[in-house]
């Protein structure tokens, strides 16, 4: 890299480790990696070639539309119910309590795992397998901890997935009938991306897997080296991206409390909470989540004030 680029990834650096620095001791954690999946989760759609925005997953995770783009009659290459599900699957094995909390209310909500299979099934049939080679793959330790380093390992899983997409892959039906799927060349780098948030953690440059550093642009650079010098642009605005989520989300938590004496069994600040993580919760959710009847559900949605900060 020249002096200019190592300045910008020291500059990129600060911001990631003053991000990671905030998390271990910010109040609304839970709620920053609650919405951070979702902005990882668009932009791993958009690398598969299915462009989403996350207002668009939390109207499907708050039960008010399908997956997005599922009803449109769009000729996807992959649909985003898949991606989603293997974009969480990414974690379950997560050791950080905090970010293991926010996949279990998540999926208290909405069963990645059934929409998958109703809206992508022949996607993760076709997918799931690859991706867990990649998942694998992307365990595996690092003999040092830098962004070149990194960069290998993702040149590496590239390498992984082109061994296997590099033809046709042969189906056999139940009733012995067979045929061939065409090769989907162009839709392998989102996979590699659902990789990078755990590559960076199993790096060291992050204390817990941060779900929005997905990263990766839809056409690799030709080497290891720039690709290194693009993590570190990416990862500099990706992290000061995310401070400023971060900022918003603690200001918005803030403003809620003032003024709003509650008793110590109220449910309303859980609620509250939740609401800026997935805005537009129905009252079926909001009761499976705050243990409380429908009827309570609605009624401590109606006592919210369509002024309450809210952040989308």
């Amino acid at each position: 890299m020249d002096r200019s680029a190592i300045l910008r990834a020291d500059d990129g650096m600060l911001l990631l480790g003053r991000l990671d620095g905030r998390l271990q001791n910010s109040p609304c954690a839970d709620i920053f990696l609650a919405r951070a999946r979702l902005t990882g989760a668009a932009a791993l759609a958009g690398l598969a070639g299915v462009p989403i925005g996350v207002a668009d997953l939390q109207a499907w995770i708050a039960g008010r539309a399908p997956p997005p783009r599922a009803s449109e009659g769009l000729n996807d290459p992959v649909s985003v119910a898949a991606i989603f599900h293997l974009a969480l699957s990414r974690d379950d094995d997560e050791e950080d309590p905090v970010a293991q909390a926010t996949l279990n209310v998540l999926r208290s909500i909405l069963d990645d795992r059934s929409e998958a299979e109703i809206y992508g099934k022949d996607d993760v049939a076709h997918f799931g397998p690859l991706w867990r080679r990649v998942r694998s793959a992307a365990d595996a330790p690092f003999s040092a901890g830098d962004l070149l380093e990194v960069a290998g390992r993702i040149f590496d899983l590239v390498a992984l997935t082109e061994q296997t997409t590099g033809s046709g892959a042969d189906v056999v039906a139940v009733d012995g009938r067979s045929w061939s799927l065409p090769a989907r060349d162009r839709d392998r780098n989102w996979l590699i991306a659902t990789a990078v948030p755990r590559l960076l953690h199993r790096a060291g440059f992050t204390s817990r897997i941060i779900p929005s550093l997905t990263l990766l642009p839809k056409f690799l650079p030709p080497s290891r080296s720039a690709l290194a010098e693009l993590l570190a642009t990416t990862l500099g605005e990706a992290a000061y991206a995310a401070l400023r989520d971060l900022d918003g989300i603690e200001r918005a938590v803030s403003l809620q409390s003032i003024g709003r004496p509650v008793t110590r069994r109220s449910k309303a600040p859980a609620l509250a909470r939740l609401l800026v993580a997935y805005p537009g919760l129905q009252p079926a959710a909001v009761a499976k989540l705050l243990n409380v009847t429908p009827q309570g559900a609605r009624k401590l949605l109606s006592a919210r004030s369509p002024s309450r900060p809210m952040l989308v």
